[in-house]
């Protein structure tokens, strides 16, 4: 009867080794040191000398700290990448760009158009919508203005502002750039009412994100020289920030040809109101 060889064990299949899904840790790596980034800059934030506090923003060192990362960002990377596409690109087809991406989140216009009660605007901005996206090769081109259907710019922010809601603190966010407590909230309606919103496919939707982003970057090209050269560039951007959403909460929707507090004629870094916003895309 055939014995079994102690000295030569029978093989074994090895043990299955767990394999972490590293995808899923390098993400969650990358987030968590960006806010580690973010938060350590906290300490490192401080108001520039003879300057007060503004009692609208109640947490300014930590807000200096997200715009000195901000700033970062945009100078080695989303500043250049503007400056080669205005560089390449022939202006034509960047006010073609613009055109897109303004008829792209127009669905947000007509929504809040219906929350602030402006009917007669709520159909003129269907119509427009629908000419500019048929007529006007998926809003490539602009016809919709040429026959008289008037563009306005509104949000949820600008809705909250109107029923009543105060600014709440000023904030500066992330990447996005100067806001305040009223409009950070109201970017979630605002981006269930947009196009881009309702798409799943996450490249499409990265991808038009990112190239709304340098456009509306190089859109602001022209004051770069103000903010730059401005003794405290945080309080101008503040100021101008507040200066355009109290006008744009207080007027009637139509958008603004320039930002309020940066016309050329003004000194760099001029503080000549209590209210302001970030500089808008001046018109292609």
């Amino acid at each position: 009867m055939p014995t079994v060889n102690s000295n030569h064990p029978t093989s074994e299949l090895p043990h299955p080794r767990s394999t972490p899904v590293r995808s899923s840790h390098h993400c969650l790596a990358t987030a968590s040191a960006l806010f580690a980034l973010t938060f350590s800059l906290a300490g490192c934030a401080s108001l520039p000398e003879g300057s007060t506090r503004d009692p609208r923003d109640h947490a300014e060192r930590f807000n200096r700290s997200i715009y000195k990362f901000n700033t970062a960002l945009d100078h080695a990377i989303l500043r250049p990448v503007a400056r080669g596409y205005v560089k390449v690109t022939p202006h034509p087809v960047r006010t073609g760009v613009s055109n897109f991406f303004s008829n792209l989140g127009y669905t947000k216009t007509i929504g809040n158009d219906v929350f602030q009660g402006h009917f007669l605007d709520f159909g003129s901005d269907i119509a427009r919508f629908v000419v500019n996206t048929t007529v006007g090769i998926g809003g490539l081109f602009d016809p919709a203005t040429r026959i008289g259907l008037d563009k306005h710019d509104r949000d949820f922010g600008q809705t909250l502002g109107k029923w009543g809601l105060p600014t709440g603190t000023y904030l500066m966010l992330p990447v996005l750039g100067p806001s305040d407590l009223r409009d950070a909230f109201g970017l979630i309606p605002d981006r269930f009412m947009s196009i881009e919103g309702q798409i799943s496919d996450p490249v499409i939707q990265a991808s038009l994100t990112v190239s709304d982003k340098i456009n509306g970057r190089a859109d602001l090209l022209p004051f770069d020289k103000v903010v730059d050269t401005a003794y405290d560039p945080y309080a101008l951007v503040r100021n101008v920030w507040f200066q355009k959403r109290d006008h744009k909460v207080q007027g009637d929707g139509v958008p603004d040809d320039k930002a309020p507090g940066l016309d050329d004629d003004e000194a760099p870094g001029t503080d000549k109101s209590e209210h302001a916003d970030v500089p808008p895309k001046s018109p292609e």
